[in-house]
């Protein structure tokens, strides 16, 4: 039996050390002498040893304890610090680059991005580019749809970014907080009621033709007519319960021309920034087919 004086000398560590661990019931007293002095067992040693190891490696008293007491928590224990590292360097890259942005630009330049990368946390989080689009879409969708779509919309954010990915997605997030659209993101009409609008068949339709016309926007092909242009004009006459004629695809046109929000457009633009080249965003497919259609309707003209 030790003392709490020779348990310290033999882990090298102070007094204190070995009462602040008792008094916390991770090294617990074998028993009392009989002046009342603490007494630990052979085995104090090595669990002293194994909390001052996991302590090292900056685990919380409360996770100490659980591994202490269950050795399988100790994989969960490390899971969970692993993740919660990350999330600290992600931050510090974040906040790196965004010094390196404001380091790096005039005097003009600074007043503005330093507005911009203050309104976003570190790490960033896209949370208000998902609501700023559950606002933009029509009510009622089905969720499987609003969701397909969100995975579109809102980009992946890179965890070493450039400081000019920092300062795209700032300019993101502030499309996101600011005024919302007075219109939905494509729907054929402006936000008005009319029950003979369906967005669902719209939006379905819309997502099979984006899938078509991937190909040509990657390959850069020049805006033309095709199965993807059909299956976009489609979507639109189908979610009016119209027919695709001439007439209505030159109505179409007129239309999305005089309902296109610059907004909504600036955002596409921005997004593309932070994307794969070779995966297109919904932006990108929508702007070649309206291009299309344009295209199109100008030749019959």
């Amino acid at each position: 039996m030790w003392s709490i004086g020779e348990l310290a000398q033999h882990a090298g560590v102070t007094v204190k050390t070995v009462r602040f661990y008792t008094d916390r019931g991770l090294l617990p007293e074998t028993a009392r002498s009989a002046g009342g002095h603490r007494r630990y067992g052979p085995g104090a040693l090595d669990r002293l040893r194994l909390i001052r190891s996991l302590r090292t490696l900056d685990l919380p008293v409360p996770e100490v304890g659980r591994v202490l007491e269950q050795e399988a928590a100790l994989e969960d224990v490390i899971a969970g610090q692993l993740a919660e590292i990350g999330s600290r360097l992600a931050a510090l890259r974040w906040r790196e680059a965004a010094l390196h942005l404001l380091r790096d630009c005039t005097a003009e330049e600074r007043a503005e991005r330093l507005r911009l990368v203050g309104a976003v946390s570190a790490p960033p989080s896209t949370a208000a580019l998902a609501r700023f689009w559950r606002g933009v879409l029509p009510p009622r969708l089905p969720a499987r749809l609003v969701s397909t779509i969100l995975d579109g919309a809102v980009p992946q954010l890179p965890s070493d970014p450039a400081p000019s990915q920092v300062l795209t997605f700032a300019r993101m997030h502030a499309i996101a907080t600011g005024p919302r659209p007075v219109t939905d993101f494509c729907r054929p009409v402006p936000r008005q009621p009319d029950r003979n609008c369906r967005p669902a068949v719209l939006y379905e339709g819309l997502g099979e033709a984006y899938d078509l016309v991937v190909a040509d926007v990657r390959a850069g092909r020049r805006p033309g007519a095709g199965d993807a242009l059909d299956a976009y004009v489609c979507a639109y006459a189908a979610s009016r319960g119209m027919h695709d004629t001439p007439e209505f695809r030159r109505q179409l046109s007129h239309l999305l021309a005089r309902i296109a929000d610059p907004l909504i457009a600036r955002y596409w633009n921005l997004a593309a920034e932070l994307s794969d080249p070779a995966d297109p965003t919904f932006g990108a497919a929508d702007d070649w087919l309206r291009s299309a259609l344009d295209a199109e309707v100008a030749e019959a003209a």
